[in-house]
């Protein structure tokens, strides 16, 4: 299966340690293990920190954060079971580092500094655009606590363009409104005054990483191709990419 063949990375090496198969059994997405370890490059995540991955999914970033970082996880998601979740981390033995949730992100019912950092990644999108959600998100940080986002993004903002791209539209449609560029991104978390410090850039080769993860899964399911490939073939990087995005508090 050559797609298969290709999803080792100089740039992951903590990830290349995990099966495929596995992956793709977990998939909602693109590469979440890529897009989190990339992004962990821009923590300071320590063994025993207190972690919310906030939109967890069927958990394969909660795992890779209990295994690789040596956090305690909450791993809250809104749309999965958290017994088909919790199954995972019994499985994968990391169940006594990882508690599986369902919350709503927008009432976390959590206390004010409740954890040493919050990552979120491939979900940002769906809760997080709001003028309002960076502060609110950074009331749940320990006095020093991160934020961190792994999100969409684009390398020109829509309203710039005066368009959707046609392949973004075709597949994405009116959600692309939420796919903004990195530095929109900085300037909103930057405005809120919620953090003392903020960092945003592309992850390298976002596109082409995209690609060969969907390339690989449709290998591993069977399947020619998806609407997700075409638009990402289509697109090539002109502007598609990944925004990772980081906040720390006072």
């Amino acid at each position: 299966m050559p797609a298969l063949d290709h999803l080792t990375r100089d740039a992951y090496p903590k990830s290349n340690g995990y099966d495929a198969k596995w992956l793709v059994d977990l998939d909602m997405g693109p590469h979440p293990l890529w897009l989190l370890e990339d992004l962990a490059a821009d923590l300071d995540l320590r063994p025993g920190m207190r972690v919310l991955d906030l939109g967890s999914g069927l958990g394969a970033t909660s795992v890779f954060l209990a295994r690789e970082y040596g956090v305690g996880v909450v791993a809250a998601d809104l749309w999965v079971d958290p017994t088909e979740a919790a199954a995972v981390f019994r499985k994968e033995g990391v169940d006594d580092r990882v508690l599986a949730t369902r919350v709503d992100a927008h009432a976390l019912p959590f206390g004010r500094g409740s954890f040493d950092a919050i990552v979120s990644i491939d979900a940002w999108e769906y809760f997080g655009t709001g003028d309002h959600y960076p502060p609110y998100l950074a009331t749940f940080l320990k006095p020093g606590g991160q934020l961190g986002v792994a999100t969409p993004a684009l390398t020109t903002e829509v309203r710039e363009l005066g368009e959707i791209p046609e392949h973004i539209d075709r597949v994405v449609g009116a959600e692309s409104a939420a796919w903004h560029t990195a530095d929109w991104l900085r300037s909103q978390w930057e405005f809120s005054r919620a953090f003392a410090t903020v960092t945003a850039r592309n992850q390298p080769d976002a596109c082409a990483n995209w690609l060969l993860w969907e390339r690989a899964v449709m290998e591993l399911k069977g399947q020619p191709t998806s609407p997700v490939q075409g638009m990402l073939e289509a697109d090539g990087g002109a502007f598609v990419t990944f925004a990772l995005v980081t906040g720390r508090v006072a």
